[in-house]
């Protein structure tokens, strides 16, 4: 069972969502890259789960529960103390990061709304550089717009996001693409729709994201 809820509206902002996944049997679930940072409550206690560039496969034991909450592209920054790409492909236990506690899975968005009070203001152009990628939009077409040069965006990149533009942009479409495959388009459609040069294009990248193919992805259930 997995079900997502709205944060507080004073959160919304820069939290996606708050989520909860309980395992009724022995369970494997597949995480493909979305771009975010989640603060999870496990049986073993709180852990940040970082920025993925690939697929993380999570065991699930019979009656383990998992609370989370889920920051926005580009939202997290510096609230866990460390830069956000030292939490790339990991899952950090929150004890080993600076100065976060957590007292339990409904202490979440307290604990979260603390920590962003105490962290300076967010990248005003991760929004926008998140959201041209995904119209598909090309790297240095981006970097021109914001007034900045390509190393300068891979470094705001880098700050906001965990890992540089280009990465950013296999992401971001790589999403887009699975959201528009679930509705239920052709999966041709679903290429072109999403910027991929072809059909070849996407069956690669979401290869190399998921580790699985598209219609893998599409399947009910866990993939």
């Amino acid at each position: 069972m997995y079900v997502e809820s709205a944060p507080d509206p004073a959160l919304a902002g820069q939290v996606a969502c708050l989520w909860v996944q309980e395992a009724r049997s022995p369970l494997v679930q597949r995480v493909v890259p979305d771009g975010c940072v989640d603060l999870i409550w496990g049986p073993d206690g709180p852990h940040v789960a970082g920025p993925d560039t690939g697929p993380f496969l999570a065991e699930l034991r019979p009656g383990e529960r998992f609370t989370g909450l889920r920051f926005r592209p580009g939202a997290v920054g510096g609230v866990f103390g460390v830069p956000v790409e030292w939490l790339r492909d990991q899952r950090v236990p929150l004890a080993d990061l600076p100065g976060v506690e957590v007292r339990g899975p409904d202490d979440l968005q307290r604990a979260t709304a603390e920590l962003l009070r105490g962290t300076p203001e967010q990248d005003a152009a991760a929004g926008p550089i998140a959201a041209a990628l995904r119209r598909g939009a090309a790297v240095g077409s981006v970097a021109w717009d914001l007034g900045l040069s390509e190393r300068q965006l891979n470094r705001r990149c880098v700050r906001a996001f965990g890992y540089g533009p280009k990465v950013l942009q296999r992401v971001v479409r790589f999403q887009r693409a699975l959201t528009l495959a679930r509705s239920g388009l052709r999966l041709a459609d679903v290429a072109a729709a999403s910027g991929y040069a072809d059909q070849a294009h996407m069956a690669k990248d979401v290869r190399r994201l998921a580790g699985v193919p598209m219609a893998r992805l599409l399947e009910p259930g866990p993939a």
